[in-house]
């Protein structure tokens, strides 16, 4: 790699740009094939145990965070809260897979929100999650601020679009396993520009009114 870095940006000796790619697509890969799994009727739990059998299906090196995946009102804790209950997937509902999973060594970190049936509010919800990655994205890309400011323009995008950003949530270092040894904090602290391939941006929103919320995460590259 051509970086040097240090301090809340370090990597081991293994670390490679191409194979943080690589876990990238890997974990987006996963995250189709679940979801396509995920129908109406299903439990919480039981979402779980198909997405632990998708990743050893595809040849993961191991999980680094557990797999989450959040029906209805649970779309609205953050990952460190646990679910209420093991709720059942309705006809008209919204759900997120998120997941930390190793494959080559480097990790993968994704999350995505998915909807049932046709409920308005919900497709824009999870829309709004993925709009908001992106504008956030695109700002980290042209203008080069800190990772202070990349949340600080998140909450100011998601006002002004209508959704709750939680900055309970504020993204966090990943890199060759295991990324914690370095330290590296939040993204939502970091007070330099963040480097390309060693920083997961993430976006929770809920919405003003209804009990739900979507998410949105992956790796800033």
């Amino acid at each position: 790699m051509t970086m040097a870095l240090s301090g809340k940006e370090a990597v081991g000796e293994r670390y490679e740009l191409e194979s943080m790619r690589h876990a990238q697509q890997m974990t987006w890969k996963a995250i189709d094939q679940i979801a396509r799994v995920i129908t109406p009727g299903m439990r919480e739990s039981e979402a779980q145990l198909l997405g632990k059998q998708v990743l050893s299906e595809l040849g993961m090196d191991r999980i680094w965070h557990p797999l989450l995946v959040r029906f209805g009102a649970n779309t609205l804790k953050t990952f460190k809260q646990r679910s209420d209950g093991d709720p059942q997937l309705g006809e008209e509902d919204i759900f997120f897979i998120d997941m930390g999973v190793v494959w080559q060594g480097h990790e993968g970190d994704a999350g995505a929100t998915f909807t049932t049936g046709s409920d308005p509010q919900m497709i824009a919800c999870a829309a709004a999650a993925k709009d908001l990655f992106d504008r956030v994205k695109s700002f980290w890309r042209s203008e080069r601020v800190s990772g202070v400011a990349l949340y600080d323009y998140a909450a100011a995008q998601a006002t002004a679009m209508g959704w709750r950003l939680n900055l309970d949530i504020k993204g966090h270092r990943v890199s060759d396993f295991p990324h914690a040894i370095y330290r590296g904090g939040d993204l939502g602290d970091l007070d330099q520009c963040p480097n390309t391939g060693l920083w997961i941006l993430e976006i929770q929103i809920a919405h003003p009114e209804r009990p739900f919320g979507a998410f949105y995460e992956d790796l800033l590259i």
